[in-house]
């Protein structure tokens, strides 16, 4: 019998992904998920919940099916918004996720995979930036995400319960030959962003341009999505081989600017960008690139497909399915499995 691997926010972005490679490793996912952004999502791989994450969901999850791990990926995830409704945003990224851990505890799951962020770091005082490095966050984001890693590490020392957290550098990229990929409404992320902006001939933004790197843009460390998978299988099996609890930095150890983001796509795509410069954005940090030793000699987790130029090619693959989910295309995707509830 497989064994079932409750995934939270398992039919977003970087859950779906994690979700497949769980069903093509031999587990079952169980997902929940409130399908919040109306994404298309009929996995026969997984069993899945189309609920919001209550105490009373978790309930029903976990005297239904006998849950061998935990990994966490639901969260509200707009730096802006976290900002602007610190309230809304701590209700549904820590209070949820307490209960959670709180009901993996009543129902004694051993092992829990968390996805956190590099916001845990806020501005860098160094670079690539290490898991030893300060935690400053300088976001309600940030904030939530380094809560639970903390309470996280408080539990351990209480009960029977291993977790790994993972600290996501900058997600990007698709799975388009599996039909999965970004669906956020509104869409968040710079590089479907730019992929848009661009096949559309509009204008695209780039905020700040006076921040001490070379171009005077952001820097940030991309990542493409499957290889954030993949470190959740190997975090899976280092916990279940008796692997100690710890944190993880998940990146390249590479930085691009927004700058060359937009142009790299813009030559991919082979048209000329129109760009518009505006201010600072409040909460983003000037430079964050991960130092991934750690998770390569720990966990044996190595990136394999997050140059660059691969990832924005497998994003534009993905804007292209999107555009064509309509009438055979969207037939033959809702054809490939059904909704299942509790």
């Amino acid at each position: 019998m497989k064994k079932a691997i409750l995934v939270t926010g398992g039919a977003g972005y970087i859950g779906s992904h994690i979700a497949y490679l769980l069903s093509q490793s031999g587990y079952l996912p169980i997902i929940i998920d409130s399908f919040n952004n109306n994404q298309v999502f009929n996995p026969l791989w997984a069993y899945v919940v189309k609920k919001k994450c209550t105490t009373e969901v978790f309930d029903e999850v976990f005297t239904t099916f006998p849950i061998t791990a935990i990994v966490h990926c639901a969260a509200s995830i707009e730096i802006p918004f976290s900002v602007q409704h610190p309230r809304e945003f701590y209700a549904n990224n820590l209070t949820m996720s307490v209960e959670l851990i709180n009901a993996a505890i009543k129902y004694k799951v051993p092992h829990f995979i968390f996805s956190s962020s590099c916001a845990v770091y806020g501005e860098p005082q160094y670079t690539p930036i290490d898991e030893l490095h300060p935690l400053n966050p300088i976001n309600a984001y940030g904030n939530s995400k380094l809560a639970i890693e903390r309470l996280l590490a408080d539990y351990v020392h209480a009960y029977e319960f291993s977790y790994t957290s993972l600290r996501y550098f900058n997600a990007s990229g698709a799975y388009p030959e599996k039909l999965l990929g970004e669906q956020h409404i509104p869409e968040t992320h710079l590089i479907p962003r730019v992929l848009k902006s661009l096949a559309e001939n509009r204008p695209i933004t780039i905020f700040g341009t006076n921040y001490n790197t070379p171009d005077g843009t952001c820097i940030r460390d991309y990542i493409h999505v499957l290889d954030i998978a993949r470190a959740h299988t190997d975090s899976l099996t280092y916990l279940l081989a008796g692997g100690k609890s710890d944190v993880f930095n998940l990146g390249t150890g590479t930085g691009y600017s927004t700058k060359q983001v937009v142009e790299t796509a813009a030559r991919i795509l082979q048209t000329e960008p129109k760009i518009v410069y505006a201010p600072r954005r409040a909460g983003d940090a000037q430079t964050l690139i991960a130092d991934p030793r750690k998770a390569e000699t720990v966990l044996q987790w190595r990136p394999q497909q997050s140059d660059l130029e691969s990832i924005i090619t497998s994003a534009q693959k993905w804007e292209l399915i999107k555009l064509n989910w309509e009438g055979a295309h969207e037939k033959e995707f809702n054809s490939a499995g059904s909704l299942c509830s509790i």
